[in-house]
């Protein structure tokens, strides 16, 4: 399997840009597909990863074994920039605002998943932040609550009550998609 994290982590401290390569290899889907859920943008998520990584260049001799684990300090750094994307949207004024792009055509089979998926997504968005980055590092990353916690810094019982609210305020939000699916299905 490799060297460990955190001796890539070490070596790249010294500069070392085939440790820094590995490290981006092994983590790069999983910060895109984070910093994607928490934007909703996946082209942001790109440049969020990409900052995330130049960090790690960067800042590679602060991160402190032990204190936490190499992840947790990347999706950290991920969720920080992520934080600053957002609050550089809000002083966008909202005529600025992009249009949402149309997806096109999709074969007739897929149409209710893409809705379906679609419509996850926008009630992700909707959610506050704090739950939405909750729900993003724990089921779609696959981080332990401990960590997601870590990652938040908050404690473990803040990280499950933020999870509770958001799964609740999603499965209300999406039973009514779910019922107008299932009723075109038959």
């Amino acid at each position: 399997m490799g060297e460990r994290d955190e001796d890539l982590v070490a070596r790249v401290a010294r500069a070392d840009h085939e440790a820094c390569r590995r490290l981006v290899e092994r983590h790069l889907d999983r910060i895109v597909a984070f910093a994607a859920r928490v934007l909703g943008d996946r082209d942001e998520a790109h440049d969020v990863a990409q900052e995330t990584f130049t960090r790690l260049w960067t800042h590679a001799a602060s991160w402190r074994p032990g204190e936490a684990r190499f992840t947790t300090w990347l999706f950290r750094v991920a969720r920080n920039l992520c934080l600053d994307r957002l609050a550089r949207r809000r002083e966008v004024p909202l005529d600025a605002a992009p249009e949402p792009l149309d997806p096109g055509p999709t074969p007739a089979g897929r149409l209710d998943e893409a809705r379906m998926r679609r419509r996850v997504a926008e009630e992700l968005q909707a959610l506050p932040e704090r739950q939405r980055t909750a729900l993003a590092l724990c089921h779609y990353q696959g981080l332990a609550q401990a960590e997601a916690a870590a990652v938040m810094d908050v404690s473990v019982e803040a990280l499950e009550s933020l999870l509770a609210r958001g799964r609740r305020t999603l499965h209300a939000r999406l039973q009514t998609v779910a019922a107008d699916v299932l009723e075109r299905a038959r």
